[in-house]
C-alpha cells in the first residue's frame, strides 16, 4: 500500500498549533452566530478554507511519481589529475593527455549548460581550484591556465589524493541544497606512483548521484616533457626519464584502467576510455538528459497532492468575494432609498428694541 509522504513549507509544529488557533477561532465564530444564518455559514467557510490552507502547505504527495530533472538542478565537479604522468603524449596526434582532459572539461560545461561547476585538481595535494559556480567560463578558463605540477618537485602521488576534499564538497553541496545532484567527473590516467595503496572514494560516494571516470592513455603510453614551472607544457624539449633503469631511458607513462575502473566502482558511475576521436555526448547524456537526480528523501519523485486542496480553496475565495461585493452593493442601495428629511425651519431671533 502507497502511503502519502509530506514536506511542509513550515516546521510541523508550527503548521500544527496555526491550524488549531485558527480552526479554534472559526469554531467559535461559527457558534457564537448561530442565530445568524448567513454569519454562521461564512464562518463556516472560513474554517473550511483554514483546513484547506493547512493542507496546501504540509504538501502531500505519493512517491514514484515522474519529473524531468534538467541541468540547472546539477552541480557538477571535475577531479583532475595532473600529475607528471597528465602530460604523457599518447592523446591524438601524440599530444599531451592534458589537452584532451581540457578538452573534455569544456565539452561538458557546454552540454551541462546552466549547471553550477566546480574544479579540483590532484597531484602530491589536492587543491580546489574552483568553488561551487554558475560561471562555466570560469571553469573553463581555470581548466585552461592550469598545469601539471613542477617536474622536480614531484616525489610520488596516489590516485585517490583528492579523496577527502572531494567528499568534503559533496557533502557541503548536499547541506546547501539538497535537491540538487552531484555529479562527478573524474580525469585522470590510473597510475599510482605513491608507495602506500590508494584509499577507497566510497566517503565520498554517498553524496555521488552520477558521473564518470574518464581514463586517459594507451596501453603503449608515452614520454613526458619535464615542467619546469616557468614556461607552458610545450616550452621544454628535454624529456623526464627513468632512472630507476640503466642508462637513464626516457620515462614513459602508461593508462592503469583497473585502477580507474576501481574507482568507478567505489563512485558507483560507469568507467570511460577517453580518445581524441570520440565526443563525450554519449559519456553525459544521463546529465544532460534529465536522468540524474538528488537522492536526497524529497527528491525522490514524487506525484504532489496539494492541487487537490487548492481547488475548493479557490472556489471559497470566489464565493467569498462574490458575497462581500454583494453586501456593499446593498449597502450603497440602501443609502440611495434613504429618504431626506426636511431641515428645520430658522428660529427668528428676538431683539429687545431700545
Amino acid at each position: 500500500m502507497t502511503s502519502i509522504v509530506f514536506d511542509p513549507v513550515l516546521p510541523t509544529w508550527l503548521l500544527a498549533v496555526a491550524g488549531v488557533l485558527l480552526g479554534g477561532f472559526a469554531v467559535w465564530r461559527v457558534v457564537a452566530e448561530r442565530r445568524g444564518r448567513r454569519l454562521a455559514a461564512a464562518w463556516a467557510r472560513r474554517l473550511v478554507v483554514v483546513g484547506l490552507l493547512v493542507v496546501i502547505a504540509a504538501r502531500p504527495g505519493l512517491p514514484g511519481g515522474s519529473a524531468q530533472a534538467s541541468s540547472a538542478d546539477l552541480n557538477v565537479f571535475f577531479v583532475v589529475d595532473t600529475t607528471s604522468s597528465i602530460a604523457a603524449e599518447d592523446w591524438g596526434d601524440g599530444e599531451p593527455r592534458l589537452d584532451g582532459v581540457r578538452a573534455d572539461v569544456t565539452a561538458i560545461a557546454e552540454q551541462l549548460a546552466g549547471a553550477r561547476f566546480s574544479l579540483i585538481s590532484f597531484d602530491s595535494t589536492a587543491v580546489l581550484r574552483t568553488p561551487l559556480t554558475d560561471d562555466a567560463a570560469a571553469v573553463v578558463t581555470a581548466v585552461e591556465v592550469m598545469n601539471r605540477e613542477i617536474t622536480y618537485y614531484s616525489t610520488g602521488s596516489s590516485i585517490s589524493e583528492a579523496n577527502d576534499l572531494l567528499a568534503e564538497r559533496l557533502a557541503e553541496a548536499r547541506e546547501t541544497d539538497p535537491g540538487r545532484a552531484n555529479v562527478v567527473y573524474y580525469l585522470g590516467d590510473g597510475e599510482q606512483t605513491a608507495d602506500a595503496e590508494p584509499e577507497s572514494f566510497d566517503e565520498a560516494a554517498g553524496d555521488v548521484d552520477g558521473g564518470a571516470v574518464f581514463g586517459y592513455g594507451t596501453d603503449e603510453g608515452g614520454r613526458m616533457k619535464v615542467f619546469d614551472g616557468y614556461g607552458d607544457d610545450y616550452s621544454a624539449d628535454e624529456y623526464i626519464v627513468d632512472g630507476t633503469r640503466a642508462g637513464s631511458p626516457d620515462a614513459v607513462s602508461r593508462i592503469d584502467e583497473e585502477a580507474l575502473g576501481a574507482i568507478a566502482t567505489q563512485l558507483g558511475v560507469p568507467y570511460v576510455h577517453r580518445d581524441a576521436a570520440t565526443p563525450v555526448d554519449s559519456a553525459v547524456a544521463d546529465a544532460r538528459d534529465g536522468r540524474v537526480t538528488s537522492t536526497d528523501a524529497r527528491a525522490e519523485n514524487v506525484t504532489e497532492l496539494y492541487w487537490i486542496a487548492a481547488v475548493p480553496l479557490f472556489l471559497l475565495v470566489l464565493v467569498d468575494i462574490a458575497l462581500v461585493l454583494r453586501a456593499l452593493g446593498e449597502i450603497r442601495g440602501g443609502r440611495r432609498d434613504e429618504p431626506t428629511r426636511a431641515s428645520p425651519a430658522p428660529v427668528p431671533s428676538t431683539r429687545s428694541r431700545s
